[in-house]
């Protein structure tokens, strides 16, 4: 049995000048039966002296605060998992808040859901504030999709942009990260993909319920430098992401070769074929290709 309905789960590295616009909108939740874990990723800042001050503060919520040595933000999820007395598992990112009614409508709409096992939980819009996001705008209150339709090779109205996904923390918890040796990152995508071909559904509402800050440093700024700089990660989810959407051998090409362009400069061809699960001869056929591209241009 689960202790409180939701687990607000941060996962944090270095955002101590980031983290207590959070703190405050949880303080400011209309709805009480949340718990506050935080996953404090080998942080160097003062993290943990801001921590050892709020846990001394009158709060109607439990904040619990566990220090780990640095390994990326998907094995503080794994960490989390492991920790979370909610039956909700929200991942509330340390740049970023919530609007004071955002868990009183992840409530309402866990609630809407029908009495089956076939959704894994409920998404709520991101926005610059609490009146503009950048996502499109679904017809009605909601709409019931896979996380595979996230993509446009798999939805022609796919469900775009960032958004703040909650789920059933039982299930999330049999959809676990790989921690791949040597690498401090890996897509959450990795997780959502494999709900997705397993069957699972979500709700998504239009109401934005999370308000998020690019900051410099932050995980959607260098998002990029991220994946070249965890090439196994990678390779793996653009592996599953192409299993699961169904790519025809064309499609299966050009991802191998978007990956070679991404890596050559990084890896040996050997490298490359063996994280993306080819063979060599394709990435040397690759290579030429991108020699002779190279060469008319």
């Amino acid at each position: 049995m689960f202790k409180n309905k939701i687990t607000v789960f941060t996962p944090t590295y270095n955002r101590a000048h980031t983290l207590e616009r959070l703190y405050i909108s949880l303080r400011n939740q209309t709805f009480k039966d949340f718990e506050w874990l935080v996953v404090d990723d080998g942080s160097t800042d003062n993290t943990e002296t801001l921590f050892d001050n709020w846990l001394k503060e009158e709060n109607f919520f439990m904040i619990r605060y566990i220090k780990k040595q640095n390994g990326g933000k998907h094995t503080a999820i794994n960490l989390g998992l492991d920790y979370a007395d909610g039956e909700l598992f929200f991942t509330a990112d340390s740049d970023d808040y919530l609007t004071e009614d955002a868990l009183q409508k992840v409530d309402s709409w866990v609630k809407t859901l029908p009495n089956n096992e076939s959704f894994c939980g409920v998404v709520g819009n991101w926005g610059y504030n609490s009146t503009e996001t950048p996502n499109l705008i679904f017809e009605g209150e909601y709409r019931d999709a896979n996380l595979l339709e996230r993509y446009p090779e798999v939805s022609v109205r796919p469900v775009d942009g960032e958004r703040a996904y909650v789920f059933f923390t039982d299930i999330h918890k049999k959809y676990k990260y790989p921690e791949l040796k040597g690498e401090k990152f890996l897509s959450e995508a990795i997780a959502w993909n494999r709900m997705a071909n397993d069957g699972y559904r979500i709700r998504v509402f239009n109401d934005i319920i999370y308000i998020y800050k690019f900051l410099e440093g932050g995980l959607t700024l260098t998002g990029e430098r991220l994946y070249l700089n965890n090439p196994k990660g990678y390779a793996l989810w653009l592996k599953e992401k192409a299993e699961f959407c169904n790519y025809n051998s064309l499609l299966k090409l050009k991802m191998i070769y978007s990956y070679y362009i991404s890596l050559k400069d990084e890896l040996t061809k050997r490298e490359i074929a063996i994280n993306i699960g080819t063979s060599l001869f394709v990435i040397c056929f690759l290579s030429f290709i991108y020699s002779i591209k190279r060469y008319f241009k």
